[in-house]
């Protein structure tokens, strides 16, 4: 799904992974297929309602397939398409790096703009 036209593709690769939830998404997909069910299980705090969001828009995107199953009961599943397991070998990569950088103790607590979770709010 192109939403904008790029000159990086870094640019390109966010809009496809940007929000809260879809990199867990993929994560939790990278195992194999997962029932709707089971993926929300696996992520805690997520709504039904934003999974099916996230879901849908990755789908757009190519990176998730979805299989509908004719059963009574219904049954669906999500996996990551070809697509999707090459952005997933990304993001693998991302999080060594992330943890690289954790290691070495250069991340500050709360991350960029944000304080640390007891602190109390800065005077105005």
């Amino acid at each position: 799904m192109q939403r904008n036209s790029h000159v990086c593709g870094v640019g390109a690769a966010v809009d496809v992974i940007e929000g809260k939830w879809k990199t867990f998404i993929l994560w939790t997909l990278a195992d194999g297929p997962r029932r709707f069910g089971e993926a929300r299980r696996l992520l805690p705090g997520i709504s039904e309602k934003v999974l099916t969001q996230q879901l849908r828009e990755l789908e757009a995107d190519g990176v998730v397939h979805r299989e509908a199953f004719e059963e009574v009961p219904p049954r669906v599943e999500y996996s990551l398409t070809s697509k999707g397991r090459s952005l997933f070998e990304a993001l693998e990569l991302l999080d060594a790096w992330g943890r690289r950088h954790l290691e070495v103790g250069s991340v500050s607590v709360g991350g960029l703009g944000a304080p640390p979770p007891d602190s109390a709010p800065a005077a105005v």
